[in-house]
């Protein structure tokens, strides 16, 4: 049996875009892909719409918190993925070449449920595709 890859989606707060990814990938990846999201400068709390669109998708949202990138830097990443432009840049350097791809996603903070939805369910027809083909799987 393969093992587990460790895929890192990071974000500047991880309150939304990548919690909604760590959420999706962990699901329809699962078996092949430990998904977990961090963020540059992590908000307080995961915000309501983005637990709300999970929620309504069937996707579990236990477990879901805003971390901060440090507390992740020294665990083994297969794959690093930015989901906003911020993040890319700020990219931390971690402590072994690790892989990276962006797939920037529209910021719905603020906005109603719709739109997160809206982004759920484009996280899940491009990001979870294009972390298969990163890692060939």
């Amino acid at each position: 049996m393969t093992p587990l890859k460790t895929v890192l989606v990071l974000c500047t707060g991880n309150s939304c875009r990548s919690q909604m990814a760590e959420a999706i990938l962990n699901h329809d990846l699962a078996g092949r892909v430990h998904a977990l999201s961090a963020g540059t400068v992590p908000q307080p709390k995961v915000a309501d719409g983005a637990i709300e669109a999970l929620k309504l998708a069937g996707l579990p949202t236990a477990g879901l918190f805003p971390k901060d990138v440090d507390a992740v830097l020294n665990q083994p990443i297969d794959l690093v993925v930015t989901v906003c432009d911020n993040a890319k840049e700020s990219c931390p350097v971690f402590p072994r070449p690790v892989p990276r791809i962006h797939q920037p996603f529209h910021d719905p903070h603020g906005e109603p449920l719709e739109s997160f939805v809206a982004v759920r369910d484009d996280i899940r027809a491009r990001l979870v595709p294009a972390v298969r083909a990163a890692l060939g799987l």
